[in-house]
């Protein structure tokens, strides 16, 4: 069994309710195209679950020993945010795997990469009090959380996420993609939002039946490709370019409960900055979604914003003080980071 495969059987370590940002790298080539002009606005929750490329060190720690406490992984220059590859030569593909590595006692050559830099660390782990041999490293090899599915393409089967990357709960990093996949997920409660508590949804998703693969996790959103399912069966509407996205009133496509996705009314209040992932300011302003949710939510993230007959942008943001309020991408934006500018 390959490695990948490995990664893709085991359970996710870490949970998230719902993946989505609140406001206080690059596709592989092998990324299927995308058809830019129609797309599939879908606005299905979905669940993802990540494995990184290496584990990542979330925090750095001191090991209690015979002889006293000691801090191998700081003294060898390992900082948070480092993403460890290898180990003596030998592909480090999970938590549990690296910490087998380390208990022969002996010195361990690291292959790290950090802010896209490749280096080549010398730790010597210690035998902490509890007679294992330890790295005195916290490290973190995977996510998953429930968001939303934005667009897909019957053509190519290629689809896209979240409208923001997936970065760790502990670095703010963006997690380096290893491998990856999606499940089709169930809402089954609604945390509701209020002003300083973002809100979130609550759900299900089968971690053992994958309904497609990732390819990519970007700035701006998450990418990858699947088989037709019921959810992606919509009709596809025309993509918008950045200059025919106006202020005024849109909706947003969301599954807040249940399986069902509903049409709910917003209005674009502001065109901002047109890079980056926090182009569009947008209200809530139908009633029934402030009743259910406050607002905006955790798992929200990637809903597709339509004006005027066309997909302009998806759902990123919730402003954790006023969450009827909240930040979209421009759809162009998404489809730029899976490499597909819009015509």
């Amino acid at each position: 069994m390959t490695g990948q495969n490995r990664r893709r059987r085991r359970a996710a370590a870490f949970f998230l309710s719902g993946l989505l940002c609140a406001s206080l790298a690059g596709p592989p080539a092998q990324a299927a195209a995308l058809e830019a002009d129609w797309l599939v606005p879908v606005g299905h929750t979905i669940g993802i679950k990540l494995f990184a490329e290496g584990v990542v060190v979330i925090g750095l720690a001191e090991v209690e020993t015979g002889s006293g406490v000691l801090s191998p992984g700081a003294e060898c220059g390992l900082q948070v945010g480092d993403v460890i590859e290898a180990a003596n030569g030998q592909e480090v593909e999970s938590s549990e795997q690296f910490a087998a590595l380390l208990q022969c006692g002996c010195r361990v050559d690291l292959d790290v990469t950090r802010d896209g830099r490749e280096l080549k660390l010398a730790a010597q782990p210690v035998l902490g009090t509890d007679g294992t041999w330890r790295l005195g490293a916290w490290i973190r090899d995977s996510m998953a959380g429930i968001g939303t599915i934005t667009f897909y393409d019957p053509a190519t089967g290629s689809f896209g996420a979240l409208g923001h990357g997936i970065t760790d709960t502990d670095t703010g990093l963006l997690m380096p993609l290893g491998d990856g996949a999606v499940m089709r997920a169930s809402v089954k409660a609604v945390k509701r939002g209020s002003a300083g508590e973002p809100g979130e949804l609550k759900g299900s998703f089968d971690l053992a039946h994958d309904l497609g693969e990732l390819y990519a996790n970007t700035e701006q959103g998450v990418f990858g490709s699947m088989e037709s399912c019921v959810f992606t069966e919509g009709s596809a509407l025309p993509v918008a370019g950045a200059e025919e996205v106006c202020t005024g009133p849109a909706v947003i496509l969301s599954n807040v409960s249940g399986d069902q996705v509903e049409s709910y009314d917003i209005e674009i209040v502001r065109v901002l900055d047109r890079t980056g992932v926090q182009n569009l300011l947008i209200q809530v302003t139908d009633p029934a979604l402030i009743e259910q949710t406050g607002g905006i939510v955790q798992g929200m993230s990637g809903s597709p914003i339509l004006q005027n007959g066309r997909i302009v942008g998806a759902v990123t943001h919730v402003m954790v003080n006023e969450p009827t309020k909240g930040y979209g991408i421009l759809i162009e934006n998404m489809l730029a980071a899976a490499g597909n500018d819009v015509n």
